[in-house]
């Protein structure tokens, strides 16, 4: 089953000669002695794959009677300790805990929300659904229609819902279709026809979208973003453009998205630690690509600057190396 959340360009991959019950031994001694051995939790958690996490996590609760997560909380503090428990949760849990947290209290991180639900494929969202239910005893839609309203909730309770089609199959004919009911939704009309957007950027498959994009381009001689960007506003706009965005290339969007938790003032490590953490097994070697490329100096060097202290020394294996 965990297949689902494994890709070819991860910086983590199995650690071979895995032996769980050495590894809770080794965890539970750099955390129970006088001051906690930070350089041994991280050699062991940041060079093993998720799968291999539960495992360990697993024989740590057999042996110890705690769980491994209470344990790190209970010995560790800020933005280390968030790291490594993300480093030890289940990815669906981890993108539920994440949705939740950006759902909760005063005011909705809708970045989050967008970023979340828009990258993770449709049988990736029926487990991020399942761990929610599971952990929040609440659907994910319910707490999503109580935050958002109108186009944009829409919009996301539809990618929440798991439905993209998953097939790398283009069907031509249906590209041509698509982009002119875009084309007759807004720019050939007055006023806008919202929810023909949403079904046809919510529904097809990214590489049918990119030949949908093309055909839009023939017949609006604009690009989609542009198009997007004139006749919608707000946060429906900013969810349509991530998913174009997605299409054309998902790692520089994600790219994108930790060049801004880094750059300026001040660090958002909630997002730097979830793109690096949940991409970790899935693309983050595209993702660093896109970076260099992108903003002309490696993530690596940017989470460098930006961090420090054992914080800093985890983010940077899980990144695995320099570009």
């Amino acid at each position: 089953m965990a297949s689902i959340w494994l890709g070819l360009q991860g910086t983590i991959r199995d650690y071979p000669g895995f032996n769980p019950t050495m590894d809770a031994e080794a965890i539970h001694k750099a955390i129970k002695g006088l001051g906690t051995n930070e350089k041994a939790l991280i050699d062991i958690l940041t060079e093993r794959t998720n799968a291999q996490r539960q495992l360990i996590a697993k024989e740590y609760q057999e042996a110890y009677d705690k769980t491994l997560k209470d344990d790190l909380k209970g010995d560790l503090s800020g933005y280390f300790e968030h790291l490594l428990v993300a480093l030890v949760t289940p990815p669906a849990v981890f993108d539920a805990k994440q949705l939740k947290k950006s759902m909760k209290g005063t005011g909705t991180d809708e970045s989050t929300l967008i970023e979340i639900l828009v990258t993770r494929t449709s049988s990736q969202l029926k487990e991020i659904s399942q761990a929610y239910y599971t952990v929040y005893k609440k659907s994910l839609g319910d707490d999503i229609s109580s935050e958002t309203s109108g186009d944009f909730r829409k919009a996301l309770l539809t990618l929440a819902d798991g439905r993209r089609d998953e097939s790398l199959k283009v069907d031509e004919y249906l590209a041509k279709k698509d982009a002119q009911i875009l084309y007759d939704a807004g720019e050939n009309k007055w006023g806008t026809d919202e929810d023909k957007f949403t079904e046809i950027l919510c529904f097809r498959s990214f590489p049918q979208l990119r030949q949908t994009f093309v055909e839009y381009r023939k017949i609006c001689e604009k690009d989609i973003e542009d198009s997007i960007k004139g006749e919608l506003s707000g946060h429906f706009a900013d969810v349509l453009l991530a998913i174009v965005h997605c299409a054309w290339n998902m790692p520089a969007y994600l790219a994108e998205r930790l060049h801004g938790a880094l750059k300026g003032a001040g660090t958002d490590e909630f997002t730097l630690n979830r793109i690096v953490v949940s991409r970790s097994e899935i693309d983050l070697m595209d993702i660093r690509a896109e970076f260099k490329k992108n903003y002309g100096y490696s993530l690596y060097s940017a989470i460098q600057s930006d961090t420090s202290g054992d914080y800093e020394i985890a983010l940077l294996k899980i990144c695995g190396g320099d570009d």
